[in-house]
C-alpha cells in the first residue's frame, strides 16, 4: 500500500482529506481506551433491560441473554474488525474510502446519510445527560422550556434545569470534539477505567439489593417470551451503525492487532457488560438504568451517578460529532466548499445541542435506533464488496483521486438495500433474522452482481471537470 499519495494539499491533524500516515498512527492502549469509552453508552443498558422484559413484557432467562449477547456482539465484533482493517491498511477515513466504492460524486450518498445519523445520536446523547441532571436538580425554577405533551408524546415537560443542563453539556462535548482524535484520547483514557469499574459496583449493588445471586436466578427463569432471533437482533441493530462508524477510529491504528484489540474492547467488554448491568437491574430493582437507581440511593451516590454517566456519555459523544465532521466534510469539498474540521463540529455541535435540549432523545429516540439498525448496514455492503472481494483486499491510494464520479453499482446495491431493510421491518419479513444484518447481506451480493454491468472506467478528477 503506498501512502505518500494525498488527496489534497491542506492536510489538518485529523486526515479529513487525505490518508493518515504511518508516523501520525496512535499508540494501541490509546485507541482501546478510546473505544471503551466509545461503546459505553445507555443503549446496551437499555437492550440489557429489553432482554428481560420489563414491565412483565416478553423476555429470555439470563442463560438465554447471555446466549443472545455472546451472539449478537460476535457478529458486530467480526463486522466492526473487517471495515476496521480496512481503514487500517490505508489509513483512509469512511468517506473517502467510499470514493472507491460509490464513486467521487457518489459518496455523498452514504456520507449524507451517516451526517444525518451522527447528528441524531450527538442530539440523542445530549438529551440523556441533560435528563440525568435535570433528575438530579429537580425543578427549583418552576420553569418548563417545552412541553412535548402539546405534541401528543406521553412524555415529562422539558424543564429549565433540563434545558440548561443540555445546553451546557453540548457545549462542552463540542469543545473538546474540536481536538480531534488527541482530545479523544485524553478523555477516554482517565475516564474509561472508571466507569467501567462502577458499572462493575453498581450491578453487583443492584443484584445484593435484589436478594443475591440466587433470588436473581430464580426470578431470570421466569422470563420468556422473546425469540433469541430476536434478541439477537436486537442486539445487532442496536450497535450496527457504530460498526460503520469505527472506520474514522480505527484509520489511526498502527497494525490489524490494534484494529481487532479496540473491536475487542467494544463489543467483547464494553457493551455485554452493559447489557447484563441492564438485565440484572431489570430483574432485581426493575430499573436498566444503573444512574436512575443511584438517583435514588443518597445525595453522594446521585451525584456520583450524575457525573459518571456524563462523563461516560461525553466520550462517546465526542465521537460522534468527530465522525460527522469527517463526513460532511469531504461532501462539501465535492460540491466546491472548502470547509475546516472546527468549523464543521462547531456547527454540527451546536445544532445536536439544540436538538437535545428541545427533547430529541425524550421524542425520537426508541424509533431512531430502530430505523437506524436497519438503513445504516446496507451502506457498508458497498465497501465490504469492493475491498475484500473486488480488489482483493488492497486499495491503491494513488487511485483515489482517479475514481468514476458514480461507481452505479455502489449506490444502486445500497439504496436497493435500504428498502429491503425497511421493507422486512414494515411487512415482518423473516421475523427471525435481524433486518439490518440481512439488508448488509444482499447489499454486497447485489454489489457483486451489478459491478460487472454496471461499472465505469476511473478517470481522473481533473479530465472530469475539464
Amino acid at each position: 500500500m503506498n501512502q505518500k499519495a494525498q488527496s489534497s494539499p491542506a492536510v489538518d491533524a485529523d486526515y479529513m482529506l487525505a490518508p493518515v500516515p504511518p508516523d501520525a498512527r496512535r499508540p494501541t492502549w490509546k485507541q482501546v481506551m478510546v473505544w471503551v469509552g466509545f461503546g459505553y453508552v445507555a443503549t446496551g443498558l437499555f437492550i440489557g433491560g429489553t432482554l428481560a422484559g420489563p414491565a412483565g413484557g416478553a423476555g429470555v432467562s439470563f442463560p438465554m441473554a447471555m446466549l443472545a449477547i455472546a451472539i449478537g456482539m460476535g457478529i458486530l465484533f467480526v463486522l466492526t474488525s473487517l471495515l476496521g482493517v480496512i481503514a487500517q491498511r490505508t489509513g483512509l477515513s469512511l468517506a473517502l474510502l467510499c470514493r472507491y466504492a460509490y464513486g467521487a460524486k457518489g459518496m455523498n450518498l452514504p456520507m449524507l446519510a451517516m451526517g444525518l445519523l451522527t447528528l441524531g445520536w450527538f442530539s440523542a446523547i445530549t438529551g440523556m445527560v441533560g435528563d440525568i441532571w435535570g433528575a438530579f436538580i429537580g425543578n427549583p425554577s418552576g420553569i418548563v422550556v417545552f412541553d412535548p405533551g402539546r405534541l401528543g408524546y406521553q412524555i415529562a415537560p422539558i424543564t429549565l434545569e433540563v434545558f440548561a443542563a443540555c445546553l451546557l453539556c453540548g457545549l462542552l462535548f463540542t469543545a473538546t470534539s474540536m481536538s480531534g482524535m488527541k482530545g479523544l484520547e485524553r478523555l477516554a483514557v482517565p475516564v474509561a477505567p472508571v466507569i467501567m469499574l462502577i458499572a462493575v459496583l453498581v450491578g453487583i449493588g443492584m443484584l445484593d439489593e435484589g436478594g443475591g445471586l440466587g433470588s436473581f436466578v430464580a426470578a431470570s427463569s421466569q422470563k420468556h417470551g422473546l425469540p433469541l432471533p430476536s434478541a439477537v437482533t436486537m442486539l445487532v441493530g442496536s450497535w450496527i451503525a457504530g460498526a460503520i462508524m469505527g472506520v474514522d477510529l480505527f484509520r489511526f491504528c498502527r497494525n490489524a492487532r490494534a484494529v481487532w484489540l479496540g473491536s475487542a474492547a467494544c463489543f467483547l467488554l464494553t457493551n455485554p457488560l452493559l447489557n447484563i448491568v441492564g438485565y440484572i437491574g431489570t430483574v432485581t430493582v426493575g430499573e436498566y438504568n444503573y444512574v436512575s437507581w443511584m438517583l435514588e440511593k443518597s445525595f453522594l451516590l446521585a451525584l456520583a451517578g450524575a457525573v459518571t454517566w456524563t462523563l461516560s456519555l461525553w466520550t462517546t459523544n465526542d465521537a460522534e460529532l468527530y465522525c460527522n465532521a469527517l463526513y460532511t466534510g469531504p461532501v462539501l469539498q465535492s460540491c466546491g466548499f472548502d470547509v475546516s474540521k472546527k468549523q464543521l463540529v462547531l456547527v454540527a455541535g451546536l445544532a445536536g445541542t439544540v436538538l437535545g435540549a428541545l427533547g430529541f432523545y425524550q421524542m425520537f429516540f426508541s424509533p431512531f435506533i430502530n430505523y437506524l439498525g436497519i438503513m445504516a448496514p446496507p451502506l457498508a455492503g458497498p465497501l465490504l464488496a469492493d475491498f475484500y472481494i473486488k480488489h482483493k483486499g488492497r486499495y491503491d491510494v494513488r487511485e483515489l483521486d482517479q475514481q468514476p464520479e458514480f461507481n452505479r453499482a455502489g449506490v444502486g446495491s445500497a439504496l436497493i438495500g435500504m428498502v429491503l431493510g425497511l421493507a422486512l421491518e414494515l411487512n415482518q419479513w423473516l421475523v427471525a433474522w435481524p433486518n439490518g444484518l440481512v439488508a448488509l447481506l444482499a447489499t454486497v451480493l447485489l454489489y457483486l452482481l451489478l459491478h460487472p454491468i454496471l461499472s465505469a472506467k476511473p478517470r481522473p478528477l481533473a479530465e472530469k471537470a475539464s
